[in-house]
C-alpha cells in the first residue's frame, strides 16, 4: 500500500516495488521511475486541491530523470518532492527517488514544473490564498 508521509522539508511519498515493475536485468525498468513519480505528485496535487473537479488542475511541463542506481526487488523508493521555485502560474520541483529504509540511498533524481492551467487550457495565476498552501505541502 501506497502512502503520503510529511518530512520537513519537502512532500514525501513512499511506494512499495511491485515484481512486475522490474524488467529482463531484474530491476525495476527506467520508465517505471517516472510512474512513481507521476504517483507520488498525484498525491501532491489532490492534497492540494489541484485534481478534477477542481477550478484548475496542474498540468506537467517538464520532466527530467538522472538515474543514479538500479532498484532491486524487494524495495520500497521514498520519492521526495522539494520545492525550488514558486512562479505566477508554476512551481519547480527537485525530485528525488530514494530506499525508504535507507534514505540516503538514492536510485535517481531530477525535475519536474508544474503548470497551474484552467478548465479551459490556459494558465491560470496562484491565488493569494493558494500560495501559503503550496508552500506548507512542501514544509515550508
Amino acid at each position: 500500500m501506497s502512502e503520503a508521509v510529511r518530512s520537513e522539508p519537502g512532500f514525501v511519498f513512499d511506494i512499495p516495488v511491485r515484481w512486475g515493475d522490474l524488467d529482463a536485468m531484474n530491476h525495476v525498468n527506467n520508465t517505471v521511475y517516472f510512474r512513481y513519480i507521476e504517483e507520488a505528485r498525484a498525491q501532491l496535487m489532490l492534497q492540494l486541491g489541484l485534481l478534477p473537479p477542481s477550478p484548475r488542475t496542474g498540468v506537467l511541463a517538464h520532466a527530467s530523470l538522472d538515474f543514479v542506481r538500479p532498484v532491486l526487488y524487494p524495495a520500497t523508493v521514498r520519492v521526495v518532492h522539494h520545492l525550488v521555485r514558486m512562479g505566477r502560474s508554476s512551481f519547480e520541483v527537485e525530485v528525488t527517488v530514494r530506499d525508504a529504509g535507507q534514505p540516503e540511498l538514492i536510485y535517481a533524481r531530477g525535475r519536474n514544473v508544474l503548470v497551474s492551467v484552467s478548465p479551459q487550457g490556459g494558465s491560470q495565476p496562484w491565488s493569494e490564498e493558494e500560495i501559503p498552501r503550496i508552500r506548507q505541502a512542501f514544509g515550508g
